[in-house]
């Protein structure tokens, strides 16, 4: 990646765990990379359009005293500007590379495939099979769970809270539920790692997919298989946990022995009433 300092600031922030506020200003610092050394904590926070305690606030989440520990840290580690003709990532280019290196993670963990073969047993043998994602992770659990459901017999999404959801981790055990998969992304609702040691005080066992091996969802899980969501925008992207959540099913379609006819009948049915433009 180019030494140029938007770049250089991206590393700065790489690893910490951001703020939707804290995230606006680092925005803000790489969109004016160049001159963020020279500012003060005021214009800085009249730049991101933020209060200025936010902005100390801020310096402090990345370890330091406070902004003008930061701002000397930019002067004395401020790269020169690049060489002419040389081309330096803009941010959004930055938020790609950041996602490939969050892929490339998740290509060297799963060079031990032990983990999602186990998840993958465990997911085929559960009969119904709960996929719980709430807020952020609701639309990872949503596409497991659509894709899912063409090859397991009983696939129950869990992506709305509310005291409905005990009742329906209930219902699923009784049903004979055995484990649960959950995706759980930052921000961490409080309400996910309740259901979850509510689950396995249930007896379900829990698997499940989360930004970090040590996120608040990891002592409620029996089985947490991490995949790093990119922090470069002001918002999370999750291309590693999307593609986690496939490999999963991917193993969970290598211990259903009818995965494959069930796929087949799907086709013939899909074509026999028009189902998609060819």
């Amino acid at each position: 990646m180019s030494d140029s300092p938007a770049a250089r600031l991206q590393q700065l922030f790489e690893g910490h765990r951001l703020t939707p506020t804290q995230r606006r200003i680092a925005h803000s610092m790489v969109r004016r990379a160049a001159d963020v050394p020279f500012l003060s904590s005021v214009e800085l926070a009249e730049l991101a359009g933020v209060s200025q305690p936010s902005v100390t606030r801020f310096a402090v989440a990345l370890g330091f005293d406070g902004y003008p520990a930061l701002r000397r840290h930019l002067r004395e580690v401020a790269p020169a500007e690049p060489a002419g003709g040389e081309s330096a990532y803009n941010e959004y280019q930055q938020a790609v590379q950041g996602e490939i290196e969050n892929l490339r993670h998740l290509a060297e963990l799963l060079a031990d495939p032990a983990p999602v073969e186990r998840a993958g047993r465990l997911l085929a043998a559960s009969r119904p099979l709960p996929v719980l994602g709430l807020r952020a992770a609701s639309s990872q659990a949503r596409g497991f769970s659509y894709f899912a459901a063409k090859v397991h017999p009983d696939v129950r999404l869990l992506d709305e809270g509310g005291t409905m959801l005990p009742d329906r981790i209930d219902a699923a055990l009784k049903a004979g539920a055995s484990a649960l998969l959950c995706f759980a992304l930052p921000r961490h609702p409080k309400e996910v790692v309740e259901t979850l040691a509510y689950a396995r005080s249930a007896g379900l066992t829990v698997v499940t997919v989360a930004d970090s091996a040590f996120a608040p969802v990891a002592k409620h899980s029996d089985l947490l298989i991490p995949a790093a969501v990119g922090t470069g925008l002001a918002f999370d992207t999750a291309c590693a946990p999307m593609l986690l959540g496939r490999v999963l099913l991917e193993a969970m379609c290598d211990d259903l022995p009818d995965a494959q006819a069930r796929l087949e009948d799907f086709d013939a049915r899909a074509a026999a009433r028009g189902l998609f433009v060819e």
